[in-house]
């Protein structure tokens, strides 16, 4: 096992062995080799759910085992699974198995179990990656910047692009760039923006950031998006990155650049192991 996987394994154990406890993010991703803004994306696309979901679901199943095989009390247990009222809970607990907490408790009650995590990657052919290490000078972007929760951003950011162009944001912003830029573990900007030209003003709903120079790994893709887009985003994270020898991941964000409909490029920032 590399150090790579090792590290996302470790993640998860600690998760595991802390479910009645109080975890943070950066907890979680001081056990791996990444950091939390990393480890939440790769664990996304790794898996198919979030950081966030992997723990709920996870203390909705431990929950609904106590519940179903001893004698104890429903505020009891949601308490020691981090929720701070028993209607919390139950919304919940009814939501992930189907029937309430008290129903659970019924001999013959039916329940549904999460299964713990355990990353392994497998070989199963040959695959070709494109991609070249590019060294950049700094350069600023400008465009419109929201904030959102790393466990959502998924399937709201998507939300942001459809808003900005159903509400004419392209006269202003074409949407060359869409820039991921971690704010502190839990939470990112998102940009849509285009290349910052100095001379022209500023809108007052836009803003910039500066990427400092350095090195990027860029990453080719041609197709229909969303799909050709993300299906070289889970191999850049599936693939590329756990067998990398010589690079690895630096700052936290990361860059998608637009030509086309149909063709653009994924930069990650990256430095000489």
């Amino acid at each position: 096992m590399n150090s790579w996987t090792e590290g996302i394994q470790n993640a998860i154990q600690y998760i595991e062995d802390n479910l009645t406890e109080e975890i943070s993010i950066d907890e979680i991703a001081a056990k791996s080799y990444v950091s939390p803004f990393y480890f939440q994306k790769i664990f996304n696309i790794l898996c198919g759910f979030t950081v966030g979901e992997y723990i709920r679901n996870r203390r909705l199943t431990l929950a609904a085992e106590e519940l179903s095989g001893a004698d104890v009390k429903v505020i009891d247990i949601a308490i020691k699974y981090g929720y701070e009222s028993p209607d919390s809970f139950t919304r919940a607990f009814t939501k992930f198995h189907g029937i309430s907490p008290s129903a659970a408790k019924e001999k013959g009650a039916e329940i549904k179990s999460f299964a713990p995590l355990r990353i392994k990657l497998t070989l199963e052919g040959g695959t070709i990656m494109e991609y070249r290490i590019v060294e950049k000078a700094a350069f600023t972007i400008m465009g419109k910047c929201r904030k959102f929760s790393m466990d959502t951003s998924y399937t709201e950011i998507p939300l942001f692009w459809q808003e900005h162009y159903q509400n004419g944001g392209e006269e202003i912003i074409k949407g060359m760039f869409g820039a991921c830029v971690d704010v502190n573990g839990e939470e990112l900007d998102y940009f849509i923006a285009d290349m910052y030209i100095p001379w022209n003003k500023v809108p007052d709903d836009c803003k910039t950031i500066t990427f400092e120079a350095g090195t990027w790994a860029v990453f080719t893709y041609s197709g229909e998006c969303p799909k050709a887009l993300q299906d070289v985003n889970t191999k850049i994270w599936s693939e590329w990155l756990p067998n990398c020898k010589e690079y690895e991941l630096a700052g936290n964000y990361n860059l998608e650049v637009y030509f086309d409909m149909e063709h653009g490029e994924i930069w990650v920032p990256v430095r000489k192991k």
